[in-house]
């Protein structure tokens, strides 16, 4: 049975999908963008942008019962490879002691023209 996982905590799902959905002991989070769950706006920049999408995804993992070190997996969408060693500093704050498996690349474009997407993967 799925359980969708839904916090004011984090952005709200602009499109038909959920904020995350729990199948069995597997937590699966939808790409955040950098959007502040309290005012809607996008932060400025590749630091706060990264800073903010770690905000939401933490804010959602809380929601669940889950931590960072629960997450297995990771997918970071960048809208240039430029802002990559940027990015990789914030992330990797999250994550000092037994990362993740992770995908980074760029692509052509991201919603709300955000410059950095992290969709997320934990198992308890």
């Amino acid at each position: 049975m799925n359980i969708v996982i839904s916090t004011d905590k984090a952005p709200g799902a602009i499109g038909p999908y959920s904020q995350a959905i729990k199948a069995g002991n597997t937590l699966y989070i939808s790409g955040q963008i950098p959007a502040n769950p309290a005012t809607g706006k996008i932060v400025e920049g590749i630091t706060a942008q990264t800073e903010q999408v770690m905000k939401n995804i933490e804010a959602i993992l809380d929601e669940a019962g889950y931590s960072f070190s629960d997450v297995v997996k990771s997918t970071c969408l960048l809208s240039d490879m430029k802002n990559f060693a940027a990015m990789n500093e914030v992330y990797g704050s999250r994550y000092q002691t037994n990362p993740p498996a992770r995908a980074a690349f760029a692509v052509k474009e991201l919603p709300l023209g955000v410059l950095v997407e992290i969709e997320t993967i934990a198992v308890k």
